[in-house]
């Protein structure tokens, strides 16, 4: 059985010498009972997908079936290639594929819930194009999958990953979270680093809210996945430049539980608070659905 905790999970690491991500898949082939080679292959199916999706969108503009969001990627994407941009190309590129997730999704295509369809933009993006920057081989990215995925597994036992239960932060935060946890171990750091990163993200996203625009996926979500994923990326550097967290990752996520449980209802995906409820946020609701 996965541990139930970050600290729980520093222990083995540290006792047998291994990374996040190798305990991440160990932990599988004996839950499953399948070999690690099947799971490290099903695990890259998905980091296939994930690339189609981050893709798209830079390509052709996408549009959602509401009308509400498109383009936007499309739109990033141009701007890094002009290189005039302020926080520099990579950074440009890694928001118009999250985005790009974002569209793709919100027109019902094929993404990967990583951890839900809210957020499906942060960890592509993130890994990615850390993978790119690195010079990663694929099999590399897939590695950082696992690790994300260990991280993932700690917040969903201990608190949740559900913006009906917790708000964004619980979406778009544990996304963040997993997604600079798994670049920090990609660039070498170590799974105490790996677990600083996360904490360090949940921290500053604390309280962020679920106010989806007309109860749809797509507005503010999309812009809150680019922002997520500049999170991230920016928290790993913040880490390897040898950052520490006071608060352990453990107490962030406790923390994240403990906020999306004071949340009222209406700031929990209900879309009866927040930006779901300005005047433009009503007006663009009856533009999609109508009296």
């Amino acid at each position: 059985m996965f541990v139930d905790s970050g600290k729980e999970l520093l222990t083995v690491c540290s006792s047998k010498n291994i990374s996040i991500w190798e305990y991440t898949l160990s932990e599988e082939a004996k839950e499953t009972g399948l070999s690690k080679e099947n799971i490290f292959n099903k695990m890259k199916k998905n980091l296939h997908v994930m690339k189609i999706s981050a893709k798209e969108g830079l390509e052709k503009e996408v549009f959602s079936i509401s009308g509400l969001i498109g383009g936007d990627s499309k739109k990033l994407y141009e701007y890094a290639q002009k290189g005039n941009t302020l926080t520099g190309e990579f950074m440009v590129r890694a928001m118009a594929r999250a985005i790009s997730c974002s569209e793709v999704n919100a027109a019902m295509g094929k993404i990967v819930a990583t951890p839900t369809a809210g957020s499906c933009g942060i960890l592509p993006s993130v890994i990615i194009s850390a993978g790119e920057k690195l010079n990663k081989s694929e099999d590399d990215l897939v590695k950082a999958m696992f690790t994300a995925s260990g991280l993932g597994i700690i917040i969903a036992k201990n608190a949740t990953l559900s913006g009906a239960e917790g708000g964004c932060q619980a979406e778009c935060g544990s996304a963040a979270a997993m997604a600079s946890g798994a670049v920090v171990e990609m660039m070498g750091g170590t799974p105490s680093m790996a677990l600083d990163a996360g904490a360090v993200v949940i921290k500053n996203i604390l309280g962020l809210v679920c106010d989806p625009i007309a109860g749809l996926v797509e507005v503010p979500c999309a812009k809150r996945n680019a922002a997520g994923a500049i999170s991230a990326l920016s928290t790993a550097d913040l880490i390897m430049a040898g950052v520490k967290s006071r608060i352990p990752f453990d107490d962030a996520v406790l923390a994240m539980y403990r906020v999306g449980k004071q949340l009222p209802c209406e700031l929990r995906e209900t879309a009866l608070g927040g930006l779901a409820t300005t005047p433009t946020g009503l007006k663009l609701k009856k533009q999609v659905l109508g009296d």
